[in-house]
């Protein structure tokens, strides 16, 4: 059966066709640009790149081009093949705990809730809806980032606010990466060879946004993003935790709106922000080996707030199996695998460092005679979204 997992942007649409329940990638790919002048198309597959650049008007349009592609090309020899699509949704608040099949009522109720996510989730529905219109029999499922959090206790994901900020407006931490979480949680009890209900793991999911999850048997019990994603730890331009009180003391000082001030927090803000260099992490480690003082504040400092959640969630959790690396800065960043882990002597945590070496692949990176295993686990959400598709569709 192939499936098509989507994930929207508002001027992006990434995609992947996978032949399951074999979990074969067929195709993979990304539209850039839409809206724009001279969108980029490019899709890989075979081991080959196909790559035009025209414009493409709005989400519609990039949804024929890649559903004409995939017949031109023989990926497909019709879009009959095609029998389910699966949407990352980035909010689903407190209404969606699982992965559901989309009609005009879960439409509607993501659309309820666009305020706690403005950038992501008017996107994921412009996406949904271009693949209704042109595969309007084919089932189409919900993926949700937040769905996987929804497990968390009352005292972890509220605040200490006035209790009427919860019930009127929604206010409560509701995580997200949940979708990575969840898969990097099931391959670390395969790893383990230990049953999932039997597992208890920290998985620190580092990209250029980062958010790290307490998983007990299978479930989030806390996760260090909250509101938005603007909490936990520094990222590639967001701040993470801060004092509230810093919003209004530079909105005064400097003249500046607050959603100016909450502007910078969010993009000029984590690597770039303290680095005054780039937010990406390749770059930083180059200045970290020239010296540049920035630089290394950067790097320590993401990695000082990556050791003091893993040291608070293995409290919560009361000891865990193996603490998990994951996304792009965690699969492939050696270096900062090796400054989180530095930090976490006292939980008896020993790296072997040339297993550290490793990039993006499946592997145990501590030492044998480690209190707690290390792994390194490359995560897919895209095998993910398949997946609760396929479990859906039946």
């Amino acid at each position: 059966m192939k499936i098509m997992a989507v994930n929207a942007g508002s001027s992006s649409l990434k995609f992947q066709l996978l032949d399951m329940p074999k979990e074969t990638k067929l195709v993979s790919g990304v539209v850039e640009r839409i809206g724009l002048q001279d969108s980029i198309f490019s899709m890989k597959f075979n081991g080959e790149t196909h790559k035009e650049i025209k414009n493409i008007k709005n989400h519609s349009q990039a949804v024929q081009m890649l559903l004409s592609k995939l017949v031109s090309l023989h990926i497909v020899s019709s879009l009959d093949e095609i029998q389910g699509v699966g949407h990352r949704v980035v909010h689903g608040g407190e209404m969606f705990h699982d992965s559901v099949i989309i009609d005009d009522e879960v439409i509607a109720s993501i659309e309820s809730v666009n305020d706690l996510a403005p950038l992501h989730n008017p996107a994921n529905i412009t996406g949904i809806k271009a693949f209704k219109e042109a595969l309007p029999n084919v089932p189409a499922i919900a993926v949700f980032d937040t769905a996987f959090h929804q497990t968390m206790e009352p005292v972890a994901y509220m605040y200490s606010v006035p209790y009427e900020w919860y019930t009127k407006y929604g206010v409560r931490k509701y995580g997200f990466h949940g979708t990575s979480h969840k898969y990097v949680s099931l391959r670390a009890a395969a790893m383990l060879d230990k049953p999932l209900n039997q597992t208890k793991v920290i998985v620190c999911h580092i990209g250029n946004g980062a958010s790290l999850c307490a998983v007990k048997y299978g479930k989030s019990m806390d996760t260090s993003m909250g509101f938005t994603p603007l909490a936990g730890i520094a990222m590639g331009t967001r701040s993470g935790d801060i004092d509230p009180a810093i919003v209004q003391f530079i909105s005064e000082k400097e003249n500046k709106s607050l959603d100016e001030v909450i502007s910078e927090l969010n993009k000029k803000s984590g690597y770039l922000g303290l680095s005054g260099l780039s937010s990406d992490s390749r770059d930083l480690w180059e200045a970290v080996e020239r010296g540049d003082k920035k630089s290394i504040l950067a790097v320590e400092k993401q990695a000082k707030m990556i050791a003091d959640y893993i040291g608070a969630y293995y409290l919560m959790l009361g000891g865990c199996d193996a603490i998990c690396f994951t996304a792009g800065i965690g699969e492939n960043a050696s270096e900062t695998r090796k400054l989180v882990v530095d930090r976490l002597g006292a939980l008896g945590v020993e790296l072997d460092y040339e297993q550290n070496l490793t990039r993006g692949k499946e592997t145990v990176i501590s030492k044998p005679s480690s209190n707690i295993k290390l792994l390194l686990i490359p995560t897919n959400e895209e095998v993910m979204i398949a997946r609760d598709t396929l479990e859906l569709i039946g």
